[in-house]
């Protein structure tokens, strides 16, 4: 028996509209699996969904963080899991939505994180910023290359993370194991398109969020720390927008800079899940709600 159910797949294929209906269906409740969408007043370059479009339905851990904190996957885990056992207590469906795939195994699967040291975490982004961020990723490189070859050399968070956790345990983070035994048993379905249809949707989406005010969200964001935010200022979209503000692009290359980096962060989507034999992948240009609560035997 399901005690979750999940609803993964790249930016822009079509994940929101999906859960919303299946949620009606089942009497269930989202639980946001996307970790920029953890963050107040980052709406727009996340695509979050407006609370008057969400039908009624209550959604979980959205808007938990400002944007000057670092999203935390343990911290994650134990909250997402913490709602789980409330609806499931309370008889409702527990619908896990997002295409970040570290949180949703994080969640589901039995994954387990080394401990943090706030003085060691503080002494390091010290150091990146006196040092710069290459030398610091050249420390990692000469204490753990194998952690070094996981992690890109430009993300900031990552390559401090896993100094931390060197310093703190003597070895590399171990989140990055393919199959993991599940601790919370649960239907995972996948959503997929095809590649070129997949990339006009998210230019698309990017048109639109510069239509609906996106420069504008930033610059506000800026006001409240944005810069300042480890994870936040890293999101797809608003790193972009804040190097044009800062003048080291024009605001058009900034567009087109957020677009290509959508479609490459969605290659790394796809080869995250790809490695979940636990999903179900369905195309999402035909399967329905109905479709998967018959399919899986959802329905009362």
């Amino acid at each position: 028996m399901f005690r979750a159910i999940a609803i993964v797949g790249p930016t822009a294929v079509g994940k929101t509209e999906l859960s919303l209906d299946l949620a009606e269906m089942l009497g269930g409740e989202i639980i946001n699996a996307d970790s920029m969408q953890l963050y107040r007043g980052m709406d727009i370059g996340t695509a979050k969904i407006p609370e008057s479009q969400r039908r009624g339905i209550p959604h979980h851990l959205l808007d938990v963080l400002d944007v000057t904190q670092a999203a935390n996957v343990s911290d994650y885990q134990r909250a997402a899991r913490e709602v789980i056992a409330t609806l499931t207590n309370q008889g409702k469906v527990p619908i896990m939505v997002g295409g970040s795939g570290l949180f949703v195994n994080a969640v589901l699967d039995d994954m387990q994180f080394p401990g943090s040291d706030a003085d060691i975490r503080a002494r390091l982004i010290s150091e990146s910023q006196q040092l710069g961020l290459p030398a610091m990723y050249q420390r990692l490189v000469d204490v753990d290359p194998q952690a070094a070859a996981q992690v890109l050399p430009t993300n900031e968070r990552r390559v401090l993370r896993a100094l931390e956790v060197y310093e703190v345990t003597g070895h590399a983070p171990k989140t990055s194991l393919p199959e993991l035994p599940e601790v919370i048993p649960s239907l995972r379905i996948g959503l997929r398109r095809d590649r070129s249809e997949l990339d006009v949707r998210i230019d698309q989406r990017v048109d639109q969020m510069w239509d609906q005010g996106f420069v504008a969200e930033v610059q506000v964001l800026e006001k409240r720390g944005l810069r300042n935010g480890l994870t936040a200022s890293q999101a797809l979209g608003y790193k972009q927008i804040l190097s044009a503000l800062a003048g080291e692009c024009s605001m058009e290359q900034a567009k087109i800079d957020t677009a290509s980096g959508t479609r490459r962060y969605v290659r790394r989507q796809e080869a995250w899940f790809k490695r979940d034999s636990k999903i179900h992948w369905l195309d999402a240009t035909t399967v329905t709600a109905k479709d998967i609560a018959v399919t899986f035997n959802l329905l009362p």
